[in-house]
C-alpha cells in the first residue's frame, strides 16, 4: 500500500506549483512538502490606524485598496506592483516584486488584512510583500467591528517563516502547505506507540499539522520534540538494519601468524596501550566470517598506520594482499617508503611492498599491475589510481583508505569490489569525531579510539599571530628555530595571487577577507599564495641564506618527491607548501609551523596541519597568522585551535561552529538525505536514547513484520541511492 507521503506533489498541488518546488527546493513529494519545516514564526503586530504607523515593526491594518499601479523596473527585468490603501484616516503603499497576479485580486474597493515589518522608501512609509486576508464584499464601512473582529482573529495566528528561494517565497510555501494538509488523509507513525508514550511525544500526525500551523509557541514546540526524536529513530533503525546486513555476507577469515610475530619482535619501542587494543579488536574482526567494516580514529601521530600495518601482516599470512588508498601522491609515496623501512629488509622482501600512482612510467606501471595482479605484492600502495579498472589483484583481503574524508564513497566501494570474496575494510582519521556525528553519520562501523600518543611526543605551544609586530617576529623565530639546525613549514592557502578559483586553493572553500591584517592591508587584501609568499621570503634579511623551496599541487609527481625527500633529508630549511602537506607528512626535524591566512581553512584542518611539528620530540610552535577581527567567527575558529591541542574537544567545538550542515552534506549523504531537525552538536543524548530503543526493536523484530509503519519508513528513508551508501560507507 501507498503512503500518502509518497504522492507526487503534482498530483496535490498542480504542475506549476510543484515545478517550481522541485526545482527550487528540490521537493517532489508530499513527504517532502511536510518535513520541510518552517525555520521560525512570527506574530503580526497590532492593530494599527494609518495615521500611527511604527517604523521598523510589525503592523496590522484593515484598509480599502484605492488604487493599484504596475510599472516597469529600470535597472533590471521585471516589474513592481504599488497598491495604495487607506482606512478612512490615512494612505500606505503596498509594493509588490515581480507578482503582476496580485491585481486580478488586490482591485479598487476590495477591503482585506494587511501584514508587515513597516518600511521606508524615498521618505514615505510603505509595506513590502505584506501577507493579507481579503474579506468577503460587504456594505459596512471601512474598518467595522466586523472586520476589527476578524482582524484581532487574524493577527493572533503564528505566521510560519520557511527556508525559501527567490522563486518560491514563504508565503507561497505555506499556501502549498495548507493545500496539502487540507487534503491530507490519516498518517502512519513509524514510531511505535509505547515508544512515543515513554519519550512523552505526539503522534506523527499531530506533529505534522502543529509545525505547520501551530496555534500557540508551545504547540509548535511540542511538535518538534516529537518530529525530532522520530528522525533519529528512524536514522539509527535504517543505520542498524543496514549493519546488520553487511554482516550476513561471508567473508575469508585472516589469522595473524609468523608473519605478525617477526614484526613485533623487531620493533624499537613498545606499543603503546591503545595501540594493542585497537589491534586486538582488528584481529578478532579478521578471524570472524563476515567482512571487517571498522573506522579507526586518533590523533595526529597517534599509530593509526602502525596498526593498519599490523593488520595487513595478519592477512599476508594466509596468502591475501592489503591495499592501501592516500589521498594525494605525496602521502602515498611517503607511506611505501615509511612501510618498507618499518618492514625492514627481510620482511620487505617477502611482502613486496608496492606503489600504483598515475605519474608511473610506462615500465614502472606495468610492473607494479603485474605485481598486483599475480599476488606476488602482498601491500599495494595507491592513490585514486588503484581504482582503475585495469588494476586487479589476486586475493584482496584487506582494504584500508587513510583519511577516510578525503574520498567518496563510490571511490571506496571500487576498490572494495575487487577483491574475489568481500574484502575486510578499516578506514583511518586523524580527524576526531564527536561520539553524535559518529552514531549518526558512522552508525554502521565499528569504531576505534586511539587516543594515546607514544611516549617522548613534547606538547606544541600554539599562538595567533594578528598584527605588524607579531608578524615580523614570525620570522625572526623561524630563523632562530633554523639556526638550532631545525626546519619550518609555511602553509598558504592558495599556489598564487589569481582571483580565488576552486582549482587553484587547495583546502576549504575560501572565505571574504575581514579586516586589516599583520601588514595593514586593506579588507580586499589578496590571500597568501606560496609564489608571492617564497619571493618575500627570499627577499626577507632575517632569512637571508636559507634554504627555501616551495611545494604545491600543480607541481609533477617527480618535483613534490624531490622536494619532499630533499625536506625530510634536511636540505631545505623553509618549505613553502598549500595543505599538500596537510596528511601524512612526517619530518621529525621540522620543529615550527607557520599557516598564513589561517582563517581561509577550518579547524580540522588547521589541527591536521599543526600535526606536521612536534614529531621530533623536540619543542615546537605552530603559529596562525589571521586577518579576521577580533569576535567574528573566522578569528574564533581559530583561537579555538590554538586554545587546546585535544582533537576531540577540537572536534566539538568545529561541530558547534559549522553544524553539521558540512558534516552531513553532499560529499557524505547526497541528495536530500542531510537532516531536518535534528541537530548532532545538542542532541547527543536523544540520539543514543533513539539508538537503544532502535535497537531493541530490531533485536525482537528484524524484519519488522509487527512494525510496518517502521518498515515503509525505513524504505522511504533508504530509497536506492541512500541505502547504496550506507553500504558503501
Amino acid at each position: 500500500m501507498t503512503s500518502p507521503l509518497d504522492e507526487p506533489l503534482k498530483n496535490a498541488l498542480g504542475p506549476r506549483t510543484s515545478a517550481a518546488l522541485a526545482k527550487g527546493l528540490g521537493l517532489k513529494t508530499v513527504g517532502d512538502l511536510l518535513s520541510h519545516y518552517p525555520r521560525r514564526y512570527i506574530r503580526r503586530g497590532e492593530l494599527t490606524e494609518l495615521t500611527h504607523l511604527p517604523l521598523d515593526e510589525n503592523v496590522t491594518i484593515v484598509a480599502e485598496v484605492l488604487e493599484v499601479r504596475q510599472r516597469s523596473m529600470q535597472a533590471r527585468k521585471g516589474s513592481i506592483l504599488e497598491v495604495k490603501i487607506s482606512d478612512g484616516k490615512g494612505v500606505l503603499t503596498l509594493t509588490f516584486f515581480n507578482q503582476a497576479f496580485r491585481k486580478e485580486e488586490l482591485v479598487p474597493g476590495a477591503r482585506g488584512i494587511f501584514a508587515g515589518k513597516i518600511g521606508e522608501y524615498r521618505g514615505a512609509l510603505q509595506l513590502t510583500h505584506p501577507d493579507y486576508e481579503l474579506f468577503a464584499a460587504s456594505t459596512e464601512p471601512v474598518g467595522s467591528e466586523r472586520e476589527k473582529e476578524e482582524a484581532r482573529a487574524f493577527l493572533e495566528n503564528l505566521v510560519p517563516i520557511y527556508p525559501a528561494t527567490a522563486s518560491m517565497t514563504s508565503w507561497q510555501i505555506q499556501k502549498a502547505v495548507a493545500v496539502v494538509l487540507d487534503t491530507l488523509p490519516p498518517l502512519p507513525d513509524p514510531v511505535p506507540a509505547p515508544i512515543r508514550t515513554r519519550r512523552k511525544i505526539t503522534s506523527y500526525e499531530r506533529a505534522v499539522q502543529s509545525i505547520h500551523r501551530p496555534a500557540t509557541d508551545a504547540e509548535w514546540g511540542g511538535a518538534r520534540k516529537a518530529l525530532r526524536f522520530q528522525e533519529a529513530f528512524v536514522l539509527q533503525a535504517a543505520l542498524l538494519q543496514q549493519r546488520a546486513k553487511l554482516r550476513e555476507v561471508a567473508s575469508t577469515s585472516r589469522l595473524p601468524g609468523a608473519l605478525l610475530a617477526e614484526f613485533d619482535a623487531a620493533l624499537p619501542f613498545t606499543l603503546t596501550g591503545d595501540q594493542k587494543r585497537v589491534g586486538d579488536d582488528i584481529f578478532m574482526d579478521l578471524a570472524g566470517g563476515t567482512p571487517m567494516n571498522r573506522l579507526v580514529q586518533g590523533e595526529v601521530g597517534s599509530g593509526k598506520t602502525l596498526v593498519a600495518l599490523r593488520a595487513m601482516l595478519a592477512v599476508a599470512e594466509s596468502g591475501g594482499q592489503s591495499a592501501l588508498l592516500a589521498p594525494t601522491e605525496v602521502l602515498a609515496q611517503q607511506h611505501l617508503r615509511s612501510i618498507v623501512k618499518t618492514l625492514g629488509p627481510d620482511l620487505a622482501a617477502k611482502l613486496r611492498p608496492t606503489l600504483i600512482t598515475g605519474q608511473l612510467s610506462v615500465p614502472e606501471k606495468r610492473k607494479a599491475l603485474l605485481s598486483a595482479v599475480s599476488g606476488s605484492a602482498r601491500i599495494v600502495v595507491g592513490t585514486h589510481a588503484l581504482l582503475s579498472d585495469n588494476v586487479g589483484f589476486y586475493d584482496l583481503g584487506l582494504v584500508v583508505v587513510d583519511e577516510q574524508h578525503r574520498f567518496g564513497v563510490d571511490q571506496r566501494e571500487a576498490l572494495r569490489l575487487k577483491g574475489a570474496t568481500p574484502p575486510h575494510v578499516v578506514v583511518l582519521t586523524a580527524t576526531p569525531i564527536p561520539r553524535t556525528v559518529a552514531m549518526t553519520v558512522f552508525g554502521d562501523l565499528d569504531i576505534s579510539t586511539i587516543a594515546e600518543l607514544p611516549g617522548g611526543r613534547v606538547p606544541i605551544k600554539s599562538f595567533v599571530v594578528w598584527n605588524r609586530p607579531l608578524y615580523d617576529r614570525v620570522w625572526v623565530r623561524a630563523a632562530e628555530e633554523i639556526a638550532q639546525g631545525r626546519q619550518v613549514f609555511v602553509v598558504c592557502p592558495a599556489i598564487d595571487a589569481v582571483d580565488p578559483d576552486p582549482e587553484l586553493v587547495e583546502g576549504e572553500p575560501l572565505e571574504p577577507a575581514a579586516g586589516a591584517g599583520p601588514a595593514g592591508a586593506a579588507a580586499k587584501r589578496p590571500i597568501a599564495n606560496v609564489t608571492d609568499t617564497t619571493a618575500e621570503l627570499r627577499a626577507n634579511p632575517v632569512l637571508a641564506g636559507k634554504r627555501i623551496e616551495t611545494l604545491h599541487g600543480r607541481m609533477t609527481s617527480d618535483e613534490k618527491d624531490r622536494v619532499m625527500q630533499d625536506f625530510a633529508a634536511g636540505r631545505i630549511d623553509v618549505l613553502v607548501a598549500t595543505t599538500v602537506i596537510e596528511v601524512g607528512v612526517d619530518v621529525p626535524n621540522a620543529s615550527t609551523m607557520v599557516i598564513l591566512d589561517a582563517d581561509r581553512f577550518g579547524v580540522s584542518q588547521l589541527h591536521q596541519l599543526r600535526g606536521r611539528v612536534g614529531r621530533g620530540g623536540v619543542p615546537s610552535v605552530c603559529l596562525f597568522v589571521t586577518h579576521a577581527e577580533d569576535e567574528t567567527l573566522a578569528r574564533e575558529r581559530v583561537e579555538a585551535v590554538a586554545s587546546t591541542l585535544d582533537g576531540f574537544e577540537l572536534a566539538q567545538k568545529d561541530l558547534e561552529l559549522r553544524r553539521e550542515g558540512d558534516v552531513l552534506g553532499n560529499t557524505q549523504s547526497g541528495g536530500r538525505s542531510s537532516l531536518r531537525l535534528l541537530r548532532v552538536a545538542k542532541d547527543g543524548e536523544l540520539i543514543a536514547d533513539a539508538r537503544d530503543l532502535a535497537s531493541a526493536v530490531l533485536e525482537v523484530d528484524p524484519t519488522l513484520a509487527d512494525y510496518p509503519e517502521l518498515r515503509d519508513a525505513l524504505a522511504r528513508r533508504l530509497d536506492a541511492e541512500a541505502e547504496a551508501f550506507l553500504s558503501k560507507s
